[in-house]
């Protein structure tokens, strides 16, 4: 029983000193990187970084056809719902054609009516033809009575009465042939306004019959129905425009995201640029896309300038629906194997240098001529910026190297030009005059814990 006993007490003894051990070492190593804890402190390093732009935006159908009614009439069937697929040239309403086909009828009597009209026109024509012909040869008797009698005349053999009355007859004759020869043009004139007037019936029934056949609704396109407007028995109106009965998607297996993209934004962007977005009915899928189009009219709301940008989005199984909200990223750049800081190295600055004090070390370091911005830009970009981060020096002091970097994903930037190397502690934090102390001291918290 004593051996186990003091087995036991080895043992823990020895797990307490490896506890010990272990903490003062660790302690000791946070306190050399931190630099006796007045300073936070991460490694410049190598790996990939990504420049996204980030968007909201609605999924809507690449095409989407309002379907209308170009007749006013009463909803007397309907052939198609939500969600019905239908085909180019089904028939998917039907509004009550009982007027319209009452107008074809009647456009069909007065066509009937105009033809006899020029029936009956073309009768007259041939009346006067055979008028004229009459008179024609009437003249020509009388024409050939007074030649006759022209020479008798002066030779006394008749009377002159008889040569006069032959005169007569030959002038009444030319003034019949005139008259007869007017009532023939007339007789041409009816006929032409007879057969013009066939056409103008003949107008009037192919808008009646036209008119007829927009009672009847059909799909433009093949597709789906996303949208009913109309219900059986309602009255629509198409006196100043066409009213909406039906919305068709054509195609639901190919979509289009239109993203609303800042003004700031918008000039990193191209057609062809990879897109990812999320939708919040599917919170743990990433749909993914490509620019197809940058429009350039510009949406302004509340004097903020935005772009239309649209994502084509491949939508084979149907997930995605019209009017979804997309919370889109947009790939601008991708570099791999860069050297990179995080940003909040680029937003450091000593406390000496934000208090205001001035001293011999900041001097030192403003007199070299060093005009560098005290951060990073807060919008990402792909140009060089000129900046500087802040290392520890062999004293123990921050010390700023001017740097250059060039493209940012929010957390790391990439390091461009420089004296930083890979490896090298920037500063990102100074931690001395934090709440609570300074977490250096004279023993670890570890080793004042077991005292």
């Amino acid at each position: 029983m004593n051996n186990r006993r003091k087995k036991f007490l080895i043992t823990i003894g020895l797990v307490l000193i490896l506890v010990v051990v272990g903490g003062f070492i660790f302690y000791q190593r946070m306190d050399q990187k931190g630099a006796n804890g007045k300073f936070r402190t991460m490694k410049a390093e190598r790996g990939e970084i990504s420049l996204t732009v980030t968007a909201t935006g609605t999924i809507n159908p690449v095409i989407t056809v309002l379907v209308g009614s170009q007749v006013s009439g009463t909803i007397k069937a309907l052939y198609a719902d939500y969600n019905s697929r239908v085909k180019e040239g089904q028939i998917i309403a039907q509004i009550d054609p009982a007027i319209f086909q009452a107008q074809v009828d009647q456009a069909k009597a007065n066509v009937l009516n105009a033809q006899a009209s020029l029936l009956n026109a073309q009768s007259n024509l041939r009346n006067a033809q055979a008028n004229v012909t009459k008179a024609e040869i009437a003249v020509v008797d009388a024409k050939r009575t007074l030649d006759r009698n022209q020479p008798l005349v002066e030779r006394k053999v008749i009377a002159q009465s008889v040569f006069d009355t032959a005169q007569t007859s030959y002038d009444s004759a030319v003034a019949q042939q005139d008259a007869v020869k007017a009532q023939l043009e007339s007789a041409k004139s009816q006929v032409e306004s007879a057969k013009a007037q066939i056409e103008q019936t003949k107008a009037a029934l192919n808008l009646a019959e036209t008119n007829l056949r927009y009672t009847t609704i059909r799909s433009p396109v093949h597709g789906t129905v996303i949208s009913r407007n109309v219900d059986v028995g309602q009255t629509v109106a198409a006196s100043l425009q066409a009213p909406t009965l039906f919305t068709i998607a054509k195609d639901l297996t190919q979509m289009q995201v239109d993203t609303n993209v800042s003004e700031a934004d918008v000039g990193r962007l191209a057609t062809g640029q990879e897109a990812t977005f999320t939708v919040d009915a599917y919170p743990e899928k990433t749909f993914r896309g490509r620019i197809t189009e940058i429009r350039n009219a510009p949406t302004t709301i509340q004097n903020v300038v935005t772009y239309d940008v649209v994502i084509q989005v491949d939508n084979r199984d149907l997930k995605l629906k019209p009017g979804m909200t997309a919370n889109v990223t947009i790939l601008v750049a991708h570099k791999e194997g860069v050297l990179k800081i995080p940003n909040a190295a680029l937003r450091f600055r000593p406390e000496s240098l934000r208090s205001g004090q001035s001293g011999e070390s900041r001097k030192g370091e403003l007199s070299k001529g060093q005009k560098l911005s005290e951060g990073a830009k807060s919008s990402p970009g792909e140009g060089k910026v000129t900046s500087r981060v802040w290392i520890l020096s062999p004293g123990g002091k921050p010390k700023p190297i001017p740097i250059g970097i060039g493209i940012t994903d929010g957390t790391f930037s990439e390091v461009v030009s420089g004296d930083l190397r890979e490896g090298m502690e920037v500063i990102v934090e100074e931690t001395s005059n934090k709440k609570g102390g300074s977490q250096g001291g004279s023993a670890s918290p570890s080793l004042r814990g077991f005292r």
